[in-house]
């Protein structure tokens, strides 16, 4: 269980907020991550792992032309995975993983390329908008690290947003759930 997984739960159990994970290269190794954490289940609403293209269509939603256009490995078809996992799954954050972990190329891109992407209720002040979110990667080393890097990014992403959206009320009716701590 990683410390970031861990946190992810823990903010998303205090706000009442609940997660659906959309995978691809990582091939649900987020969902194991999350799920290795003690009451994920207060949180987790479930996985998709959408390894074939014609699965991110089918059961996420993504637009086909993009698909047939781009190919899977593309950051608006990230955002549109975070999007429609949180949609079909029904909650309140959606989070994707989509690239390309080797050997080989895919879709015209090297070994490497990855993108991740959140989709929840984001605010800011300007704008209460619902939106996602998609950062790009280019990762070195094997398969197994270039997985592993990319689960380990879409929680940092995740966390990141999480933790930013936390308001001073959350956060003090966190610290007296937790006894002071």
């Amino acid at each position: 269980m990683s410390p970031t997984a861990a946190e992810v739960v823990r903010l998303l159990t205090v706000r009442g907020e609940t997660l659906a994970v959309a995978e691809s290269l990582t091939g649900g190794l987020v969902a194991a991550e999350i799920t290795a954490v003690p009451g994920a289940s207060k949180a987790f609403r479930g996985s998709v792992t959408a390894y074939a293209t014609e699965l991110k269509h089918g059961l996420l939603g993504v637009d086909v032309t993009l698909l047939a256009e781009r190919g899977a490995v593309d950051p608006q078809v990230a955002a549109q995975m975070a999007a429609g996992v949180r949609k079909a799954l029904g909650a309140d954050w959606g989070i994707a993983t989509t690239g390309v972990a080797g050997p080989e190329p895919q879709d015209g891109q090297p070994v490497g390329t990855v993108y991740v992407a959140v989709d929840g209720p984001f605010e800011t002040p300007a704008d209460t908008s619902r939106g996602g979110k998609v950062v790009p990667l280019r990762l070195n080393g094997d398969r197994a690290e270039i997985r592993m890097e990319s689960v380990r990014s879409v929680l940092a992403l995740l966390l990141r947003e999480l933790a930013g959206e936390q308001t001073g009320n959350e956060r003090a009716q966190d610290t007296e759930q937790n006894g002071g701590f």
